[in-house]
């Protein structure tokens, strides 16, 4: 049984820094991801990555102020997130999904309905 928790989410400012946090998953191998919910309630990938090679891959939006990581001493999956706007404002899920997958070409065209684990979110407010 996987149960992810997440934490770390809170109000900033735009220009502002967080870390939200994902914890639970004792996976080995596969694909875990950080969403979020649109405005039009879809869940829309941020960033993912391979447990077992650290792979990461990134939604372009984000690309070059987001940062994924994990540790896997701790299973503890990070979402480092800097330069924040606007319109990052949203609730923050990780996932897992269960097939465990070790290629960075699946993980990466894996959509939300073919993760299976996913944490409770956390909210992430950024004022302008």
């Amino acid at each position: 049984q996987v149960q992810l928790v997440e934490s770390g989410g809170g109000s900033v400012q735009a220009g502002g820094s967080l870390r939200l946090s994902c914890a639970g998953s004792t996976l080995s191998t596969g694909c875990m991801g950080w969403f979020r919910r649109t405005p039009d309630n879809q869940r829309e990938v941020v960033a993912g990555t391979v447990i077992r090679s650290g792979a990461t891959y990134y939604a372009d939006s984000v690309k070059g102020r987001f940062t994924i990581s994990r540790d896997n001493a701790k299973n503890t999956l990070y979402l480092q997130m800097d330069g924040l706007k606007p319109e990052d404002t949203a609730k923050y899920y990780c996932a897992a999904e269960r097939r465990q997958y070790d290629d960075i070409r699946i993980c990466s065209a894996l959509g939300p309905t073919e993760y299976g684990y996913w944490g409770q979110g956390t909210q992430v407010t950024v004022s302008s």
